[in-house]
């Protein structure tokens, strides 16, 4: 393991922290001074580690190694934003890590039978803009162009946003890359959960990012005097949704690959005497298996409905959104293993629960995640933090990676 590396990382990823909106944590929009001062820092590594740099129409900051004209390319890469007041290692480590490791081999005069491309995405995190993911998009060509003109907090459009960073959003369409010329894309990242911690392993595999489905729920019963109303007549919207939140719990408990959160709900109307009479909740279920994910959607719409008959309510339940779930590829999963294995680490294969810019590379070209343990598991949490040793441990599956790939 190389202690030096991790911590060089480690020193890098404070400085980048610094390019933050806020004093507390980091908040760093895209397109924004903070966005600047963060790729005047990435730019000037790049070029370090010997790779040529520009920024695409998108706003994406790309670092190339060039192994010549007929030679294919492997992606790597993660983002650079963050969200309000959120951690130092979300995504700009999956960026940070890859250069140093290039640095590495470049230093050691290693070459390369293909090239690489380096990718410091703009916008994965959907703060600043109500639409995320236009970097990746942009390169697999399934970018839907009118979301350059939605518009943020303070009027500006991400058309206008872009313009001023100095590219032409107009040439967006121009981004796609030719799949065939493309090994493969490779994030590393954070694990931003508790797995790899509690299996006591410094990084792992990934497998598949969970699809993800929300539900909006409404339970409609009668709002009425706290002490007047016997139990047996009562039309509680609150009691129909504690039921829902607790069949969610259950089935998630039961059924393995699922997550099920509630995370959103409104009571009306809210007062200390007054027995609920209307209840609008969320469901979120999440899996690396959509069939899983989308039977468990059916089940709790079900359950919800028979409930509130039950109790002579109304009930309302929809669907309001769906993300299908990513597979990642299995020669560059078993390209990462072997990347583990010689750094002499045990290998842990999981699923990701969060979204990441890998999901929508996949449209691309084939994807593969390496996780880093964080602490605790905390991330977008000015306490995020993965170790130098960690970090140095992942740097150097990295130029193992890239050294024994097979292009």
């Amino acid at each position: 393991m190389n202690h030096l590396l991790g911590q060089r990382a480690q020193d890098r990823l404070k400085q980048l922290a610094e390019c933050s909106a806020s004093e507390f944590g980091v908040t760093r929009l895209p397109f924004t001074k903070e966005h600047h001062k963060a790729n005047a820092l990435l730019k000037g590594w790049m070029e370090e580690a010997g790779l040529t740099v520009h920024v695409d129409d998108a706003g994406t900051l790309i670092g190339r190694y060039d192994a010549g004209d007929n030679a294919p390319t492997l992606l790597m890469g993660s983002h650079q934003d963050s969200v309000k007041q959120g951690g130092s290692y979300d995504g700009i480590m999956g960026i940070v890590l890859p250069i140093i490791a290039l640095d590495a081999l470049n230093r050691q005069g290693g070459k390369l039978p293909y090239s690489v491309e380096i990718l410091a995405f703009a916008d994965e995190e959907g703060v600043r803009f109500p639409t995320a993911l236009v970097g990746p998009r942009a390169l697999a060509g399934t970018l839907d162009e009118r979301v350059i003109d939605r518009k943020d907090k303070n009027g500006i459009t991400l058309r206008h946003a872009l313009k001023d960073f100095g590219v032409n959003p107009d040439n967006i369409g121009l981004l796609k890359r030719d799949a065939s010329k493309i090994l493969g894309f490779i994030e590393t990242h954070i694990e931003q959960g508790p797995v790899l911690e509690h299996e006591d392993v410094p990084l792992g595999v990934v497998s598949a990012i969970s699809g993800i489905e929300r539900h909006q729920l409404t339970f409609t019963g009668q709002a009425a005097h706290a002490g007047t109303v016997p139990m047996h007549l009562r039309k509680d919207a609150l009691t129909a949704a504690a039921e829902v939140i607790q069949e969610a719990e259950k089935l998630a408990i039961k059924i393995p690959d699922l997550l099920a959160t509630v995370g959103q709900l409104d009571v009306t109307p809210n007062v200390v005497n007054a027995i609920p009479g209307n209840v609008s909740m969320s469901i979120e279920l999440r899996s690396p298996i959509d069939e899983v994910r989308e039977k468990a959607g059916e089940i709790l719409q079900v359950f919800a409905r028979d409930t509130a008959l039950l109790r002579g309510l109304d009930c309302d339940i929809k669907r309001t959104y769906s993300q299908s779930a990513t597979e990642c590829d299995h020669s560059l999963q078993l390209a990462i293993t072997r990347a583990i294995v010689a750094t002499q680490c045990r290998v842990h294969q999981l699923p990701s629960g969060a979204t990441h810019d890998a999901s929508a590379m996949s449209d691309l070209t084939g994807v593969a995640m390496l996780f880093v343990r964080c602490k605790k598991g905390i991330s977008h949490n000015p306490a995020e933090y993965a170790s130098d040793e960690d970090m140095g441990l992942a740097i150097d599956a990295l130029i193992s990676l890239l050294i024994n790939i097979r292009s």
